[in-house]
């Protein structure tokens, strides 16, 4: 990965977003996730060395989150490119997500047994959810004790309708093997768990992206307590969700405004064929760019993310509007742009 130092101290040279395996050498197959298939063309990302390693597991060890000198040394190690194995303990450190467990009433155990009981009252399994869809689709096919559970089988019925588009081609969410199915099982109750926490914002598009990667790197109550950590936190990603999607058209409209300054011949040449930042910056900041090419990079971004909040996501989505300047300049139609913007190409 290549970076360059910037106002906030973390920024992006041109390169870093499309360099990088889709899969980092030492991460296993069966947590590696291929949003597209041309990820093979993708350079690997440097590997750290061991002495380099023993040093960040030594700084994680002794994580202090309210020093400033941890927090500028996991910086330095996010720079040189965290290693996979390593990559949840930072977010864990960063996200301090065991403070936030700790200092929580909320049962994640508890509430999977009170979301167990109403599948049980609706006579289906958290194994078997995604077969389950037309039955909670179905009021007429429900038993009798189901009926008064309209609200539960309403979020039920959105999660497990998600589940299907989250990483269809990663092999430990999708298909009838033993590891898809506890991988959509734990999705399931992550999603769940997080709606019954807090259901002021409940469940929207995009969670279920956040949640998968979150489990790719995390155990199950982790990925939940770090998945609260992003959504919950001012810093992170409360500015993003709510329940009617209010909060992130308010930061597109930001985002909008910072291209027109820092972009201002793109911004015109984008509003002159109808295309808006609506159309390509909501879906990039609600699934924290799991769609680009370059899964390096998508994890690169989330690493900036847990150490400094909404902002990168900001700065993120500038580098790319700035990687595919010339030939969006190019573009005289609205249907050549889109494309471009939502499947950036490997060869920016």
């Amino acid at each position: 990965m290549s970076f360059s130092s910037g106002a906030d101290g973390v920024g992006w040279r041109k390169s870093s977003l499309h360099c990088g395996a889709s899969v980092p050498p030492d991460l296993p197959p069966s947590r590696a996730v291929a949003p597209a298939e041309d990820l093979r063309l993708c350079v690997s990302a440097p590997q750290m060395s061991p002495a380099r390693v023993k040093e960040l597991c030594e700084l994680l060890t002794c994580w202090n989150g309210s020093s400033f000198i941890c927090r500028s040394q996991v910086e330095r190690f996010i720079r040189m490119g965290v290693p996979a194995s390593l990559r949840g303990r930072v977010w864990k450190c960063l996200l301090n997500t065991d403070g936030l467990r700790e200092s929580s009433r909320f049962s994640y155990q508890r509430c999977l047994l009170e979301v167990r009981e109403r599948l049980v009252d609706l006579g289906i399994s958290e194994y078997s959810v995604l077969s389950a869809i037309a039955t909670l689709s179905d009021a007429q096919n429900l038993p009798p004790s189901a009926r008064d559970h309209e609200d539960h089988i309403a979020l039920f019925r959105q999660v497990a309708l998600d589940l299907q588009r989250s990483f269809p081609s990663h092999r430990s969410l999708m298909g009838d093997s033993p590891e898809a199915i506890e991988g959509q099982a734990k999705l399931f109750r992550v999603l769940i768990a997080y709606a019954k926490y807090n259901p002021r914002v409940g469940y929207s598009q995009g969670m279920s992206y956040i949640a998968a990667v979150l489990l790719m790197h995390l155990g199950e109550e982790e990925a939940f307590w770090a998945l609260t950590a992003l959504l919950d936190q001012p810093k992170y990603l409360a500015q993003l969700f709510d329940l009617e999607l209010t909060q992130v058209q308010h930061q597109v409209r930001v985002f909008e405004q910072f291209l027109r300054h820092r972009k201002p011949k793109l911004s015109q040449h984008l509003e002159s064929l109808g295309v808006v930042p609506f159309h390509f910056v909501m879906p990039w900041f609600l699934c924290l760019f799991t769609s680009l090419p370059c899964w390096d990079s998508v994890l690169l971004i989330w690493d900036l993310v847990a150490l400094r909040g909404l902002s990168a996501l900001f700065h993120a989505a500038l580098t790319i509007a700035d990687l595919l300047e010339s030939r969006l300049m190019e573009q005289r139609e609205e249907g050549a742009v889109l494309p471009l913007l939502l499947r950036v190409p490997v060869d920016v």
